[in-house]
């Protein structure tokens, strides 16, 4: 799914085709406006690109119209992600490249959120943690600690998408603390914590206990 700001190219395959063959592409965006791009064929008509930059958040359609050997219509809907805040609503540690790589899969459709929900899950967990961070974006700017931010980070996705409990509706934890970060788990259950107030899933607070310098246990932290 993209995000606003994206640029994709648009693609028809059209079969039968052949030099009579035209296609012409109408985007319409989600305040209803439309627009036009120009429109390159290929393969003796067969195939048919435009390029598309998706400037709004929500639904897109994509409505290909087909005139000649093939002629017909075909649309598209795409979903566009609104752009993750930076400045101003939150921080975001870890992209949805980031994620896929880390699940060993294709995101969720509402990866972004999830990655901003984790992000400020975190955020909470780690309290008064101090580390150095850039004056615009408030990231972390130690390249270990942004990894580990953000492999932290997705490891809370991974266990809310394991749980089907991102918000802790199903209680019922112990817990233990860890410096100031805490672990919990269902006594007698393989389900997963949820995250919320501080409390982690253990591969999340694995990933900030490989920081170097950070010593979660007596919970104390340097700075970085």
């Amino acid at each position: 799914m993209p995000d606003v700001g994206d640029f994709a190219t648009a693609r028809l395959a059209v079969d039968p085709a052949d030099v009579t063959t035209a296609a012409t592409l109408v985007v319409t965006r989600p305040d209803g406006t439309t627009v036009t791009p120009v429109v390159t064929g290929a393969d003796g008509g067969a195939t048919w690109t435009a390029p598309v930059t998706y400037t709004l958040a929500g639904l897109w359609r994509l409505s290909w119209t087909v005139t000649g050997t093939g002629a017909g219509v075909q649309h598209e809907i795409v979903s566009v992600a609104p752009a993750p805040a930076i400045v101003g609503t939150g921080r975001v540690y870890a992209t949805t490249t980031q994620l896929a790589e880390y699940l060993h899969a294709a995101p969720p459709l509402n990866a972004p959120k999830l990655l901003t929900d984790a992000s400020r899950a975190l955020d909470d967990a780690l309290g008064a943690a101090v580390y150095d961070t850039d004056t615009l974006t408030q990231l972390p700017t130690n390249a270990e600690v942004a990894a580990a931010f953000a492999e932290a980070v997705c490891a809370i996705v991974e266990w809310w998408g394991e749980t089907g409990d991102p918000v802790g509706a199903d209680g019922g934890w112990d817990s233990v603390s860890a410096g100031p970060v805490s672990l919990s788990g269902r006594s007698g259950s393989a389900a997963a914590t949820p995250v919320a107030a501080g409390v982690l899933p253990p591969r999340a607070l694995a990933a900030l206990q490989r920081i170097p310098g950070c010593d979660f246990w007596v919970g104390a932290w340097s700075s970085w």
